[in-house]
């Protein structure tokens, strides 16, 4: 926060709050800056675990997944995303758990996840394959038994 205050002189000064000027770290002991770390990069399977939550809870749309998928694994979003699965009258759902399971040759990856939405915890599993481009792509999901069939009209 910024308030302006006034110089013997009558020349309006800014003061700052405490902490020092904006942009600014904190030093450590003796003057020393504290260790920093660098950003840390969440795996494949989370980032698509939280990518699908994103659509099955109806905060983006399915066809932000495009470039992201391959083979059934968009036609399966087609048919589950609609009824907004994981949407919850309460929080936001949040991904709980993500494990893995990674192929001999480590092309693939079977992913599966536990989402909470509200007091409800739901089951989601997804496989991953990479692709010539070293790109990981979603080649099939399913939330609760969900998207491994067309289901009956």
């Amino acid at each position: 926060m910024t308030t302006t205050t006034l110089t013997p002189t009558g020349t309006p000064r800014p003061r700052r709050a405490p902490g020092g000027p904006a942009g600014t770290r904190p030093r450590g002991p003796a003057g020393t800056h504290p260790r920093t770390s660098r950003p840390r990069t969440l795996p494949p399977h989370t980032v698509f675990a939280e990518r699908l939550l994103a659509v099955l809870s109806g905060e983006r749309p399915v066809h932000w997944m495009l470039g992201h998928t391959v083979g059934e694994a968009y036609e399966q979003l087609v048919r589950i995303a609609p009824e907004t699965p994981l949407r919850s009258l309460g929080p936001r759902p949040v991904l709980r758990r993500c494990s893995v399971q990674v192929d001999d040759d480590r092309t693939a990856v079977e992913a599966f996840a536990t989402i909470a939405t509200g007091a409800r915890v739901r089951a989601m599993a997804f496989r991953l394959e990479r692709g010539e481009d070293q790109r990981w792509r979603c080649a099939a999901v399913e939330l609760d038994g969900l998207g491994t069939a067309p289901r009956p009209a």
